[in-house]
């Protein structure tokens, strides 16, 4: 699943679209910037946000998703996780988080909520549904929706074990 993720139909990677890239390396740069204490990760996600959005709306983008990943950091069930900066796999954590925005951006409901109830206990879900919500309707209103996730893909990484840490 994993790898199919990482693969489009058609030519290119999942991973080189640009909303896709906001979203999964945003989330790989700002965690980094957290569980390293270095600022160099966060400035790297203000790098790729500019150039990708240019300079205004790459600082309003990465405001919320500044708000969104502190959100989930707060309130997630367990420490996130992610793979290295630039790399083509994806772990459930990012998973989740692609079809969280996804769902949101798609309406499907459905999608998106089920990625919730696997990151947050019901208590802390509002708080991270409605900072996903304002950093999905940001994006969108920049042009940069994500492609849809099917809700099977994430019923099937849920099911999957947990593995080891990546970062």
């Amino acid at each position: 699943m994993y790898q199919q993720m990482a693969e489009m139909r058609g030519n290119g990677c999942y991973f080189d679209r640009a909303p896709e890239k906001l979203v999964l390396e945003g989330y790989r740069r700002w965690i980094a910037g957290f569980e390293t204490g270095s600022v160099v990760a966060w400035e790297m996600a203000f790098s790729l946000y500019t150039d990708l959005l240019g300079s205004r709306e790459g600082n309003r983008a990465l405001s919320e998703l500044s708000y969104f990943i502190r959100t989930l950091r707060h309130c997630s069930l367990c420490p996130l996780k992610s793979f290295p900066f630039g790399s083509h796999h994806v772990c459930r954590e990012e998973c989740l988080t692609l079809g969280l925005i996804a769902g949101l951006q798609n309406c499907d409901m459905v999608t998106a909520r089920t990625c919730l109830n696997a990151m947050a206990c019901p208590s802390r879900q509002e708080e991270i549904e409605n900072a996903a919500i304002a950093f999905a309707e940001t994006l969108a209103a920049l042009d940069q929706v994500l492609l849809p996730i099917p809700k099977f893909a994430i019923d099937d990484i849920i099911s999957r074990p947990q593995r080891a840490s990546y970062h």
